[in-house]
């Protein structure tokens, strides 16, 4: 009688120290478990803030592109379009001189018409 005690005590106290083992051993690896998800959620986040961060250091680099070419193209169209009216400037200076050369022409064809005239 005191044998079937001492082995049903022993056999308890190894149930309780296996069930105890493996409870410290589900919840080591739960624990485990959980800080691994947690380090991967903290990679991923850190991963699509840099993402992020790059996707708007992209789109500002592009907006400063874009707004440096628009700059640009205005600069080249009023540099074109000062050209064209010093051209035309030029061109209407010219017409004026040679009228005024022809005009110039004309009274001295006139006043030697006077003078044949005249004589």
């Amino acid at each position: 009688m005191v044998v079937v005690v001492v082995v049903v005590v022993v056999v308890v106290v190894v149930v309780v120290v296996v069930v105890v083992v493996v409870a410290l051993v589900v919840m080591v690896v739960v624990a485990v478990v959980v800080v691994v998800v947690v380090v991967v959620v903290v990679v991923v986040v850190v991963v699509v803030v840099v993402v992020m961060v790059v996707v708007v250091v992209v789109m500002v680099v592009v907006v400063i592109v874009l707004v440096l070419v628009v700059m640009v193209v205005v600069v080249v169209v009023v540099v074109l379009v000062v050209v064209v009216v010093v051209e035309v400037v030029v061109i209407v200076v010219v017409v004026v001189v040679e009228a005024m050369a022809v005009a110039a022409s004309a009274m001295e064809v006139a006043v030697e018409v006077v003078v044949a005239v005249v004589c």
